[in-house]
């Protein structure tokens, strides 16, 4: 599978709002996941069950009103999703999230995702 069949299959269970579908089709086993968090547990986590867990933590802490999904945008061996959401963090007011997802491929499996945040 090509970096761009991946990525539009990865993007497009995206946007039908199968995000863990398209994690456990397309992440290696040992994939990278980064977050612009300094001094937080989950900046930086490998493997696919840590990976997993973040997900859960995120479902368990967020009510995710509706979420927009477009690209993906591809170039070489990555390429970017870019994610706009409404949500409520627990505890919090609800609240709109841009971010971008930057994917890298590697013998047909996602091995790192990192994410940056827009204001």
């Amino acid at each position: 599978m090509t970096t761009q069949e991946l990525a539009q299959a990865f993007t497009q269970l995206c946007k039908e709002g199968k995000f863990d579908e398209a994690g456990k089709r397309y992440w290696s086993d040992d994939v990278m996941s980064r977050e612009p968090m300094p001094g937080n547990e989950m900046a930086a986590i490998k493997g696919r069950a840590a990976v997993e867990k973040k997900g859960e933590w995120w479902y368990a802490n967020n009510e995710v009103h509706s979420v927009k999904v477009e690209g993906p945008y591809v170039h070489g061996d990555q390429f970017m999703v870019r994610f706009t959401m409404d949500l409520t963090p627990k505890g919090q007011a609800r609240m709109g999230m841009d971010e971008m997802g930057l994917y890298t491929v590697k013998d047909g499996k996602v091995v790192e995702e990192s994410f940056f945040y827009g204001q």
